[in-house]
């Protein structure tokens, strides 16, 4: 009976202790976006600071502005995991400035891409295709659905900036004097549709298309240079204005997506949650080929947490602490 209280007496302190590192985490809301990579970026994060770190994470269904919105004036949700800052720069400027929000690294490791995008297919038949310039050379690897005698450029999703910015780099570079003509294909279906027809039937395709996503994940496509210096003062003056009557030639700048956090929130929780934070960062290629397979079977972001927590031990182990790591993988 002595031993029993004394191993009861042992076990009430490192319960205890357990019970106090729990609580420096607590409750806190995630902020998951209505697109599927923020959505299993989201869910990742609750899984691992719920099974690892011993948090009340609960994820909360929003979009870009009403979220971060929420978080500088709120404080709620505490985490967004992947927000798109240039989307509204002067409300992220804002929330540092005031102290409400932090930008504790980067959710993905090579940023939001956008561009001018073909197959590889084409670059392995073709090495010398390599810019937009190149491109612009031969319409004949390209052609236009509606008249095969010229190239199509595809502008992208009608309402979408990638819409307008493709528009008016192809009068920029002189699409048409050079035999493109602009093709738009209406939704951001019609866009896809075409991607996939054009790969399926091994045939050219070039115009607008970003990362990370699932299509990207199942085509192998690369993205074209265009071959001069991001001129941020001209992008917004023209390259991005639709009834800017005078485009330059340009380039494409790379989004910064980041994880932001409540500045009260990382102050106070546990440090080793910020740490975690700070460290998890994946690139458009590990994402793209996650969605592809989400999208192939039809996964929530949940399913697609854990699958990549399955397969990718070797990316998602240098986030965490190895403590972390061996509950995260008992919780699988």
């Amino acid at each position: 009976m002595q031993k029993l209280a004394l191993a009861f007496a042992a076990a009430v302190p490192a319960l205890a202790f357990s019970t106090a590192a729990r609580a420096e985490c607590g409750s806190l809301t995630i902020a998951s976006m209505n697109w599927q990579s923020a959505e299993v970026l989201a869910s990742l994060d609750q899984f691992i600071l719920n099974e690892g770190y011993g948090c009340d994470a609960e994820v909360t269904v929003g979009d870009t502005v009403p979220a971060i919105t929420s978080l500088v004036e709120k404080g709620s949700p505490e985490i967004v995991p992947e927000g798109w800052v240039g989307l509204m720069p002067e409300l992220f400027e804002k929330g540092l400035a005031e102290g409400k929000i932090v930008s504790v690294g980067k959710a993905l490791s090579d940023g939001g891409v956008q561009g001018w995008f073909m197959p590889k297919f084409i670059q392995d038949e073709h090495p010398e295709i390599r810019t937009v310039a190149d491109v612009l050379k031969h319409p004949e690897l390209f052609p236009a659905p509606e008249d095969p005698s010229k190239g199509a450029i595809f502008t992208g999703p009608q309402g979408w900036g990638g819409n307008v910015i493709t528009t008016q780099l192809a009068h920029a570079f002189g699409a048409e004097d050079h035999g493109f003509t602009l093709v738009d294909p209406g939704s951001a279906a019609g866009h896809d549709g075409a991607v996939a027809r054009a790969y399926e039937r091994h045939e050219g395709w070039v115009g607008y298309y970003w990362a990370p996503t699932a299509l990207l994940g199942k085509y192998e496509m690369v993205k074209l240079d265009f071959g001069v210096p991001l001129d941020m003062a001209e992008w917004k003056r023209c390259t991005s204005v639709a009834d800017c009557a005078d485009p330059k030639p340009n380039s494409w700048p790379t989004d910064e997506v980041l994880t932001l956090v409540a500045k009260e929130f990382a102050e106070t929780t546990d440090p080793a949650v910020i740490d975690y934070l700070k460290k998890r960062s994946w690139s458009n290629d590990t994402v793209n080929a996650l969605m592809a397979w989400m999208t192939e079977n039809q996964a929530t972001g949940e399913d697609g947490a854990r699958e990549f927590l399955k397969t990718h031990p070797e990316i998602w182990t240098q986030w965490v602490s190895p403590e972390a790591a061996e509950t995260i993988k008992a919780a699988l």
